[in-house]
């Protein structure tokens, strides 16, 4: 017998068989504890993410001096409660639903967000777009957000009573129609307490749209309760 044939006769023993079978099946374990392992790894990375807050103006320190902002003093309360997620403000004045739903898929492969607080929509009323588009909107940003293993905040908004009756109580019950839907909390109106104040005035800007500094806080109170359980 030749050395080929005695290598042969050593691959077919009942011996190496089953050698060969339990480091196939260690190498299996292995090959899968390591895919465990990036997936776990990756999971808590998500749920203690930043906070991405995704909104228009009134989260965008519009007319106010940077770091006056309700989102600025997020953080402030999150840093005097030693809680160590940061806050990422990804909004923009003038943003849509619709550019929301645009730059959403990139900011969540960018910041990795353990959190993400919805607040759009106001936009879309002032230019007079479609409730349904509105709806789809939110609801396709937040299912790109659970999938990507965050928790989402829904911020409501309302309109001015010249809107008219129907159409006020409609958009004020889409958010919470969403909410629901979806099963996530939701502040009912980010400007309560300001906009249906009886001194509103004395809480905005010139333009009688734009909160101005005294009322951020404010608008930190109206999210804080429902964000709070969200960050334990």
């Amino acid at each position: 017998m030749n050395q080929l044939d005695s290598k042969n006769v050593k691959d077919r023993s009942p011996q190496f068989a089953l050698q060969r079978r339990h480091c196939i099946a260690v190498a299996l374990t292995l090959a899968i504890s390591g895919a465990c392992g990036i997936a776990a790894a990756a999971a808590p990375g998500a749920k203690s993410g930043p906070v991405l807050v995704l909104g228009d103006s009134l989260s965008a320190e519009y007319g106010l001096t940077r770091g006056k902002g309700w989102v600025q003093l997020l953080q402030q309360r999150m840093n005097d409660e030693k809680n160590p997620r940061k806050v990422v403000n990804a909004s923009i004045s003038g943003e849509t639903t619709a550019g929301g739903r645009a730059r959403l898929a990139s900011l969540l492969r960018q910041h990795e967000p353990g959190i993400v607080i919805l607040e759009l929509g106001g936009n879309d009323a002032l230019r007079g777009l479609a409730l349904q588009s509105t709806q789809q909107n939110l609801e396709v940003m937040i299912k790109a957000a659970k999938e990507a293993g965050a928790q989402v905040l829904l911020v409501g908004m309302q309109v001015p009573p010249n809107y008219g009756a129907t159409y006020t109580e409609q958009f004020a019950g889409m958010f919470k129609k969403v909410a629901d839907t979806q099963k996530l909390p939701l502040v009912p109106f980010l400007l309560s307490g300001i906009g249906d104040a009886a001194d509103a005035e004395q809480w905005f800007q010139s333009d009688r749209i734009h909160p101005n500094a005294q009322a951020q806080p404010q608008m930190l109170a109206n999210v804080w309760p429902k964000l709070r359980p969200l960050l334990k």
